[in-house]
């Protein structure tokens, strides 16, 4: 059985960078919504008891065409939506530190090389979809983005995602409207760092 992460904050807790209706809607609506037709998709197709990272990194194991399909779209909104939710929070901003901090630094020579690069990938999505930090197995970082509800896993790149901006329209606009770069900025007010430092550590060991 897939549960939503638990939202240790209230939904008006992020503003001002994220209003609370969005928060509401977005977690409560759309998050459930993945959530409810994955279980009911996996329990078609046998896999319930998968953990989700194993279950999108082998997609392919599914017989069913329409079921593997539901499974990669509902999956990764069910995955995409934990990873973001539980990766911001009041206590965010600021630059990162901890071993997290180093490692951008090493990879992107600087935060703010990072926030700039990253931060184009998500404004330079087309359509729906998300932009990552994720970690290689030795702990080297890169970015991406990806379509709808792909992710780093979904797509076999073999690495682990620990950021996640995700720029679908229902994440911002009832704020933001058409200003996608707003929100993308504003999002950095409430990434936090600690709990990405933290999930970092666990991937690389």
């Amino acid at each position: 059985m897939f549960e939503q992460v638990k939202l240790n904050y209230d939904y008006s807790d992020l503003e001002p960078a994220i209003d609370a209706l969005t928060v509401e809607t977005h977690y409560a609506k759309h998050h459930a919504a993945y959530t409810k037709n994955l279980n009911s998709f996996a329990e078609k197709a046998g896999v319930i008891d998968q953990d989700i990272e194993d279950l999108l990194g082998s997609l392919d194991a599914i017989q069913d065409a329409a079921l593997r399909t539901a499974i990669r779209n509902n999956g990764g909104g069910f995955y995409n939506h934990n990873l973001y939710f539980s990766t911001i929070s009041p206590n965010g901003g600021g630059e990162p530190g901890g071993t997290i901090g180093t490692a951008i630094d090493k990879a992107f020579g600087s935060f703010a090389a990072f926030k700039e690069q990253i931060s184009a990938l998500a404004m330079g999505q087309f359509g729906s979809g998300w932009a990552w930090l994720e970690t290689a197995s030795d702990g080297t970082l890169s970015i991406s983005n990806s379509l709808n509800q792909d992710n780093p896993i979904s797509l076999g790149t073999g690495k682990k995602p620990l950021v996640a901006i995700d720029v679908w329209e229902h994440a911002y606009y009832l704020k933001y409207k058409n200003l996608r770069a707003d929100y993308v900025q504003a999002l950095f007010d409430i990434i936090d760092w600690k709990i990405v430092d933290e999930n970092y550590k666990k991937r690389v060991g």
